[in-house]
């Protein structure tokens, strides 16, 4: 997957801009574990390809394994999406023409955010705008949004009244430099042409920052969450430029944040899309991923293609201890319903953290070292009372443990710990089990 702290050009030499300053917000350190929601004109055909064999390179883009990509993926001849298309729509119909057919009939926002409550969520990421250019709100900018066609509803503000009803905070997904519907390139095949097709002349660049200033100005998103960076002509020190509109954000909500996908040397935090950022990070970052292999719902998954209860758990779990925030993303069905299959592990996932949540959230990264015979089995966090030994592996024989376990009790049954690292009959069949290990001092700080 593509990194993109590092790509930060083009140079404007005099009229670089000066960016903000950024401060990880207290409350996105200790909330730990948000819902990213993918739904769009994508949710209607809801295709993709599946496959546990790696797609070779040059087949990437036509077997694409993300159904949130439908509108290039149709567009590559010889792709199964593009048969699909012809097939269930009909020959002549376009991607765009999908907009009718989309009515969302079925969707709740309350219902929707009521699950991912359940499920330990503190903060929902939905997608205003992504690559395909349908917007999910009223914007005055392109008629090509969900209040004018298809659900004729403005879906964003649903989101938002319904998220923060529910005390839980509210991010907002835009897709800044990529955007097919006002573009008129062939269909991106390669890595390289993420890049190479998409528009950066001014025009874009200013259309790019109306609709951002319009989810900043009508939403306060807590989290500004920018895809496949930013068109190369608002990236100078003009009035409609990267700098302008982040100083813009942190006017409107003090305490927002952005990610690290505008391609400019500014990051709130750094994203890793189902990959990893290896071992504990002194920068604050993301995890973000699907439950199964797609962003956007595809109907071509099976259970088999998505993460178990113990696989979220397990995931959750190593990245909080690694000073990560966990993002984990719902597809929608077109007709706004979440499909079962990821209620039940939504469900699953909430039951876990009813038990053990307060070994996630308010903690901070464990600063001590695992042994190469530890780092299997355990991970560690610090909360404000406690220390939390998670046992990643409780039907193990463990190796002795990397702390001092004087005073620890087991969650879920409160059994003390004795004689070393002992799991509790009752919690074996746990995903992880944790020991909270009291604090002995008053004057024990989070890291």
């Amino acid at each position: 997957m593509i990194n993109f702290e590092d790509r930060v050009g083009p140079d404007f030499g005099e009229h670089n801009p000066t960016y903000p300053e950024w401060n990880f917000p207290t409350w996105l350190a200790d909330a730990k574990f948000g819902i990213f929601v993918h739904w769009g004109l994508y949710s209607v055909p809801a295709w993709a390809e599946v496959g546990d064999s790696p797609t070779a390179v040059e087949d990437a883009y036509r077997d694409h394994q993300y159904a949130e990509w439908y509108g290039n993926t149709v567009r590559v001849e010889g792709s199964s999406a593009q048969a699909y298309q012809r097939a269930t729509f009909g020959e002549g119909t376009s991607y765009e023409d999908l907009a009718d057919v989309w009515t969302a009939e079925k969707f709740d926002a309350d219902d929707c955010v009521a699950l991912f409550r359940k499920a330990g969520a503190k903060y929902v990421v939905p997608t205003a705008k992504h690559h395909d250019g349908f917007c999910l709100w009223a914007t005055d900018t392109t008629p090509f949004n969900s209040a004018v066609r298809g659900p004729r509803r403005d879906l964003m503000q649903e989101f938002a009244d319904s998220s923060r009803s529910a005390g839980l905070k509210f991010g907002s997904y835009f897709s800044g430099a990529l955007d097919w519907h006002v573009s008129d390139f062939r269909a991106i095949d390669s890595d390289a042409d993420i890049f190479r097709l998409r528009r950066n002349d001014e025009d874009f660049a200013r259309y790019s920052h109306a609709q951002a200033v319009e989810l900043i100005e009508r939403f306060s998103p807590d989290i500004l969450w920018n895809d496949i960076e930013w068109p190369d002509g608002g990236k100078s020190d003009s009035e409609f430029g990267v700098a302008a509109l982040f100083r813009e954000y942190l006017r409107t909500v003090p305490e927002g944040i952005v990610n690290d996908r505008w391609g400019v040397p500014s990051h709130g935090y750094l994203t890793r899309e189902y990959s990893d950022i290896g071992g504990l990070s002194d920068k604050n970052w993301e995890s973000c991923r699907g439950l199964g292999k797609s962003f956007g719902v595809n109907q071509q998954e099976t259970a088999a293609d998505v993460l178990s209860v113990a696989e979220l758990v397990q995931h959750l779990v190593s990245v909080v201890s690694r000073n990560g925030n966990f993002l984990l993303n719902i597809g929608l069905a077109a007709d706004g319903t979440i499909p079962a299959i990821y209620r039940d592990r939504l469900l699953g996932l909430g039951a876990w953290l009813d038990v053990n949540g307060q070994a996630i959230y308010n903690t901070r990264p464990w600063t001590g070292t695992l042994s190469d015979q530890q780092q299997p089995h355990y991970a560690v966090t610090v909360g404000p009372e406690a220390t939390y030994l998670c046992v990643l592996t409780p039907d193990a024989e463990l190796p002795p443990a990397p702390l001092d376990l004087a005073g620890g009790s087991w969650l879920g049954t409160g059994d003390a710990a004795v004689g070393g690292v002992v799991v509790p009959a009752a919690l074996r069949g746990e995903p992880i089990a944790v020991l909270s290990i009291p604090h002995r001092s008053s004057d024990v700080e989070l890291p």
